[in-house]
């Protein structure tokens, strides 16, 4: 009987294990993560605006794991040992014939003075932490609110951009709605000079009217230096913050760096358009802890792009164990919806094209719908 190990329990570590249990309906499947639950992270944009509280994003994996029969191990991942066939955990080793790999990304935090900027999508805590301080900023006397984001300078794939916009729109909304937009200041800073670019040009022209729209003030295009206490410091010039959210690049994980996995210039692990680890057997790699070779600049590595990719990787996992080839490659598309709390546009990429389309409040509850279709399979 196959053992398989799937290391990671978001969309694409569940979406793989989930995926492996339909196609090897015999096989041990095992699912090595820090913690039994999935926290659903598009959502983490209404938590500050009180659509959202944390116990409605924490998914507990019991029902998950029982219905597709997938044993967990709860512990961190340290390393691979014997060319992937055991996987090292601070819980202790755990044996398979076939590994896919999905967890995560990291932060990269080496910017002087991150520790004054709340990262956004760190997690649920973070989240809340904007919720608190952004109602005290309401109760008091209003202030200025710095949103932007940053990248990798060695992986154009390192970035997570979308959220910002939806945090920058929706807290907007937000204090409009509570008649208390005058008291505020809200900027958005990137050091790039089109923000968004990846979503493409159409929608960063959206992106930055409707900023101007909104009376938001930019500080775009200028090298990041630092964070104060109440300052964002630019090679542009500086500017005064109350409170600063700011998405950094994306590397690895921090246990892939010595791991002897084949690693890109920007820290994460290489592999081709099949997902395969180069180099090594029966290993595949999803989501934001790869890096795929012959992918476009602009191709999203999270949330459906890596159950694209975990359906991707276990297909071809299977066909390696079978002695078959593993030479099935994933669709590449990018599709979302920017939320701004009271309405949404689409934005879809893929190879041939790259279009928006305004939806107004029915983009907003799209979302919300497709929220509730995709957690019923943990509820």
């Amino acid at each position: 009987m196959s053992k398989f190990v799937v290391i990671g329990a978001g969309f694409g570590g569940l979406t793989a294990a989930a995926a492996l249990r339909k196609k090897a309906p015999n096989a041990t499947i095992t699912l090595i993560a820090p913690k039994r639950e999935f926290v659903y992270y598009p959502s983490l944009i209404w938590v500050p605006t009180k659509l959202r509280k944390a116990e409605d994003l924490i998914i507990s994996l019991d029902h998950f794991l029982r219905i597709h029969r997938i044993e967990f191990h709860q512990g961190t991942v340290t390393g691979l040992e014997q060319g992937g066939r055991v996987v090292v955990t601070d819980t202790g080793p755990v044996a398979n014939d076939g590994l896919i790999m999905a967890s995560g990304g990291r932060f990269i935090r080496k910017l002087p003075g991150i520790e004054n900027a709340i990262v956004p999508c760190s997690g649920i805590k973070e989240a809340q932490d904007i919720h608190d301080r952004l109602h005290a900023m309401m109760e008091g006397a209003g202030g200025t609110i710095a949103m932007g984001f940053g990248g990798n300078p060695n992986e154009p794939s390192g970035v997570r951009g979308g959220p910002m916009f939806e945090f920058l729109f929706g807290i907007d909304t937000y204090l409009r709605k509570h008649k208390m937009r005058a008291k505020f200041n809200l900027v958005f800073f990137s050091p790039a000079p089109k923000p968004g670019i990846r979503m493409g040009e159409k929608a960063v022209d959206k992106l930055l009217g409707e900023m101007k729209k909104r009376d938001i003030q930019t500080h775009l295009g200028h090298k990041m230096k630092a964070f104060e206490a109440d300052k964002v410091v630019t090679e542009g010039g500086d500017f005064s913050a109350d409170m600063i959210l700011f998405m950094p690049g994306l590397t690895g994980p921090a246990w892939v760096q010595d791991s002897g996995l084949p690693l890109s210039p920007g820290g994460m692990v290489q592999a081709d358009m099949s997902c395969k680890v180069q180099g090594w057997e029966k290993t595949y790699v999803v989501g934001d802890t790869g890096s795929y070779q012959g992918g476009p600049d602009w191709m999203p590595k999270q949330a459906h792009m890596a159950d694209l990719q975990a359906k991707t990787a276990v297909q071809n996992l299977l066909a390696e164990m079978n002695g078959q080839p593993a030479d099935k490659t994933f669709r590449v598309e990018l599709i979302c919806i920017v939320d701004t709390l009271n309405s949404g546009t689409m934005v879809y990429r893929d190879l041939n094209k790259s279009s928006l389309y305004p939806m107004f409040i029915f983009g907003h509850w799209l979302k919300r719908m497709f929220e509730h279709h995709y957690l019923k399979a943990f509820r």
